[in-house]
């Protein structure tokens, strides 16, 4: 008679790998979010003379940018511990 194979555990060490990742990879966004939206901004305001405007514009799109991107990635996590997706 054939056994099932039980479902392995993730070991300690595996899941604050997990974790750490997790976390850099949300800095890691939010901080390229920010810094394009700033780059944008610079770039637009040297091409049509409007310093500072459009930096101020695209800075606050990229802070935007980083915090849907952070409660994206925090549904995310919530469906995947219920088991949704």
């Amino acid at each position: 008679m054939v056994k099932p194979d039980k479902e392995k555990k993730p070991t300690q060490t595996n899941q604050t790998a997990k974790a750490l990742a997790n976390f850099s990879q949300v800095g890691v966004t939010m901080a390229a979010s920010v810094l394009i939206g700033v780059f944008w901004g610079k770039f637009l305001d040297n091409f049509f003379h409007t310093s500072p405007w459009l930096l101020l514009l695209f800075s606050f799109f990229g802070v935007g940018a980083a915090i849907k991107s952070l409660f994206n990635w925090s549904d995310e996590d919530k469906h995947k511990e219920e088991g949704d997706l």
